[in-house]
């Protein structure tokens, strides 16, 4: 790579470190390697990368200025930094599909390149693609050793895309692997709760994640989202309650909270309004911290959790605003050539779920089914995992239920029961629609 100092390098790898840590000083980390040498490929696309992967807007602008500022002056690049400059360059387009085949790219050339994988690993996550999920890690794997000091790092990322794909004994073997080779990979610690999940292994989860608390409840960026893992174990296990304390203890918005982190709290909240549970003033204020994140057409799987909280608080003009808002940023890319990723996502998958979630609402459960039910099948294009997702899979089926569409509803619960027959929520809506 080119770069003026060996301490720009050391900066660089520190935050590369950071990154695939998951740790809270990964964006000062890489500042720092900027600060060190300007003109730094690498280092400036990773600010980028950094910036366009947290789903925040807030952070674009600015690094759009200073990446250009680099590009006009940076000098010869290697092929490595090509194309994560040119990888970065895209996704401040807004085309994540074409960032992702770039890292693509490189990593077919450089599979031992931790940035490029961790990254490329990440834009899977966001665009839904369970099978690059897996594969991009797995077709790297051959060239690291358990002796190269990311090594187990790569092993969480390998097991979190065994889990999308449906590979769930391999991918908590996988998993339960890079956490004895590294304890603080809170990404392993993440993937092997997936598997849990999936399998309704609930106890399990719960005492997996309890014996690992002082590996992931602290100092990470993963940290909320693994206490929103730890209460879709209590929910399962019928420890509503329990839940709700977690989610005032761990989960409700502060001032500091990420995008990411009140994505989680609606989550939770939602899926305890689809039980029925009272929480109080608590959708208040989670839907109060909603409006300044959501000026910005970005990210659809943000836009369905902020109507859930605008749905949960009863403020249904905040909800039908924004999915008017998200309609005019169809139409409108609709007549330029924008490539940004998220107008697709918006419009095939993110629209239908936001109008259905309005609809739910207001008691106009025929509606919301007739919204949910063609697109079931391809909500993963807008990203998030199958956890993640399952809370849109539920409010069909409760819509279903409370509409009276029994065949679709019993159609549902079928497919449910079927790959997870000890679910306790499948089996119970499965008596609730015997009863019905």
């Amino acid at each position: 790579m080119h770069a003026a100092t060996a301490a720009a390098v050391d900066e660089l790898d520190g935050a590369v470190d950071s990154l695939l840590h998951f740790r809270t000083d990964v964006g000062e980390r890489s500042e720092r390697a900027v600060t060190e040498d300007p003109l730094l490929p690498t280092a400036n696309a990773m600010r980028v990368y950094l910036a366009v992967l947290s789903t925040d807007p807030q952070y674009v602008p600015p690094v759009r200025a200073k990446f250009a500022e680099f590009r006009q002056s940076a000098g010869d690049l290697t092929v490595g930094e090509h194309l994560h400059v040119e990888a970065a360059a895209k996704l401040l387009d807004g085309d994540l599909h074409a960032a992702g085949s770039l890292l693509a790219d490189l990593t077919a050339e450089q599979p031992r390149d931790a940035l490029a994988l961790a990254v490329g690993h990440q834009i899977d996550f966001l665009t839904g693609d369970a099978t690059s999920l897996r594969d991009r890690i797995g077709g790297a794997l051959p060239a690291w050793t358990p002796a190269d000091p990311h090594y187990a790092n790569l092993l969480g990322m390998y097991a979190f895309g065994l889990e999308e794909c449906g590979h769930w004994e391999l991918a908590e073997q996988t998993g339960l692997r890079a956490m004895e080779l590294d304890a603080a990979d809170v990404w392993s610690i993440h993937a092997v709760g997936h598997t849990h999940e999936m399998r309704a292994n609930y106890d399990d989860g719960i005492a997996m994640l309890d014996r690992r608390r002082s590996d992931w409840d602290r100092g990470n960026l993963l940290r909320v989202h693994i206490w929103w893992h730890y209460c879709l174990f209590l929910l399962e296990a019928g420890r509503h309650r329990e839940a709700l304390g977690v989610y005032d203890e761990r989960l409700a918005p502060t001032e500091e909270s990420t995008i990411t982190e009140v994505v989680n709290a609606a989550s939770l909240m939602w899926r305890l309004h689809l039980l029925g549970e009272d929480v109080g003033d608590r959708w208040a204020k989670l839907a109060a911290t909603w409006p300044p994140r959501m000026t910005i057409p970005f990210n659809a799987f943000n836009d369905m959790h902020a109507v859930m909280s605008y749905v949960g608080a009863g403020e249904d003009n905040l909800a039908a605003d924004l999915i008017a808002d998200r309609r005019r940023y169809v139409g409108e890319a609709g007549s330029s050539a924008s490539p940004a990723t998220n107008v697709a996502m918006t419009a095939r998958v993110g629209l239908p779920i936001c109008e259905a979630l309005l609809a739910f609402g207001r008691g106009r459960y025929t509606e919301a089914v007739d919204l949910l039910w063609p697109i079931r099948r391809h909500v993963h294009e807008f990203g998030g995992s199958h956890a993640q997702r399952d809370v849109m899979q539920r409010t069909l089926v409760e819509a279903a239920i409370r509409a009276g569409r029994t065949a679709q509803a019993r159609t549902l619960i079928g497919e449910r029961i079927s790959v997870r027959p000890d679910s306790p929520y499948n089996q119970l809506k499965m008596r609730q629609l015997a009863d019905s």
